[in-house]
């Protein structure tokens, strides 16, 4: 039992307030410094190197940056209105037109948190103007923002891969359908929603064809980013890193030549953003894979799986169990910091019972997302409430019915796996 005491440790360090990266070097330096001493200290930090020294983690920064340019580049309201065009005649149409956003917002930023921030400042006051009330435009938006992780290219799902040992390209191509999925779940249920209180269409009547046309002209390099980005990378174009370095090339010619809203002031930012956002990722990488060292040589993935084995063999009772865990872990710990911790520890298991770690990565980064949302450590739920002034108790009873029709998104992803599966096996062949 001594051996597990440094994950208590972290748990221990984390909800005192200590950053989650620093939590796992503190409990493995413990458990190398207190508890073993068969392994050299020098080792350890050899070990903090080299977990850095990986070609594919090259893909986080870049693909930072380019998100961080595309948003100064006065791309986002040009996908508003692109969602406008297809979304606004609906019941409820600028919270239609929410959720719409954020899915072609995920090919963009690829963050949850910084689509919540923009959709609240640009999306939550126009709601409040037409009659939405203030929790309901809140809740909405974290909700949708939990889409735009999932939708490609999404930093979880690179730093799934690289946990998975599975292709960067897989991923992104079997994260679509799952978060279209998320976001069809969303739209049925803000419908219901809004015929029951009344929230009106914020289009007169649907768009025609022409106008359809003439908005997706307008926002072709956009909608084209995350298309050419996998399909570079399946005909052997580049590379996953090399596709970040792609991509930041791509949005600055889109952000100067063609949308022209990108400026010389704008660079500085876009840097500062780029440094802390990879800074903070790298680190928790890093945190992790130190972490995962101690759990290896502790042996704690084959004795969980033993465990978990032991309690079924069934691998859909073994999905389901795990998202239950998931769940609960996603309302305490960061979405991130849970995929890093937990996923290693639960691949070999499934994986065992014949899930695809392609299908298992799809859901995992669903099930994360949704902890997002949920109190009392939900990081899209105090982004928007900090910004739109919105109450805890408020918030969280407008959100409850989107918790709830994302579970049920969750559970297809789940149980149908070729959600999951199809674009894959359709590009790189089954």
């Amino acid at each position: 039992m001594v051996g597990y005491l440094p994950i208590i440790i972290a748990f221990i360090l984390y909800f005192s307030g200590v950053p989650v990266a620093f939590a796992l070097i503190g409990s493995a330096l413990f458990y190398f410094g207190v508890i073993d001493h068969n392994s050299p200290v020098d080792l350890i930090f050899q070990k903090f190197v080299t977990s850095a020294q990986s070609f594919p983690l090259l893909a986080i920064p870049f693909f930072v940056m380019a998100g961080s340019i595309m948003n100064y580049a006065g791309i986002s309201g040009k996908l508003m209105s692109m969602a406008d065009v297809l979304t606004g005649h609906m019941k409820g149409g600028l919270a239609q037109s929410n959720v719409l956003l954020s899915c072609l917002m995920g090919g963009v930023s690829g963050s949850a948190n910084a689509d919540a921030a923009m959709e609240c400042k640009m999306l939550v006051p126009e709601m409040e103007k037409r009659g939405y009330s203030k929790g309901f435009s809140a809740a909405i938006t974290a909700a949708s923002s939990a889409v735009t992780p999932i939708i490609p290219p999404g930093i979880d799902l690179i730093i799934y891969a690289l946990l998975a040992k599975v292709s960067v390209a897989k991923m992104f191509a079997a994260a679509y359908l799952p978060g279209f999925v998320i976001a069809a779940c969303l739209m049925v249920c803000v419908h219901f929603i809004a015929v029951k209180r009344g929230y009106l269409p914020s289009r007169d009547k649907k768009a025609t064809a022409k106008e359809i046309a003439k908005q997706c002209a307008d926002s072709l390099w956009a909608l084209l980013f995350p298309l050419g980005i996998v399909l570079g990378i399946r005909i052997g174009l580049f590379t996953p890193s090399e596709a970040g370095a792609f991509a930041v090339a791509y949005c600055l010619l889109v952000g100067v030549f063609i949308y022209k809203g990108l400026r010389w002031e704008h660079i500085p930012k876009i840097f500062v953003e780029t440094i802390n956002g990879t800074a903070t990722v790298i680190l928790i990488i890093v945190a992790a894979n130190v972490f995962g060292y101690y759990m290896t040589w502790e042996m704690i993935p084959m004795h969980l799986t033993t465990v978990l084995l032991n309690v079924t063999s069934n691998k859909w009772l073994m999905l389901l169990l795990v998202n239950v865990l998931l769940l609960i872990m996603g309302m305490f710990l960061e979405g991130g910091a849970a995929l890093i911790i937990v996923a290693p520890l639960l691949i070999p298991v499934v994986t065992k019972l014949g899930v695809d770690p392609i299908h298992f990565g799809a859901m995992c980064i669903v099930n994360i997302m949704i902890g997002g949302l949920t109190p009392p450590f939900g990081s899209m739920m105090f982004t928007c409430m900090s910004i739109t002034g919105c109450k805890l108790n408020e918030f969280v009873k407008e959100c409850f019915p989107f918790i709830i029709a994302e579970i049920i998104g969750l559970l297809l992803v789940t149980f149908i796996p070729i959600i999951s599966m199809l674009l894959p096996n359709l590009i790189f062949g089954s």
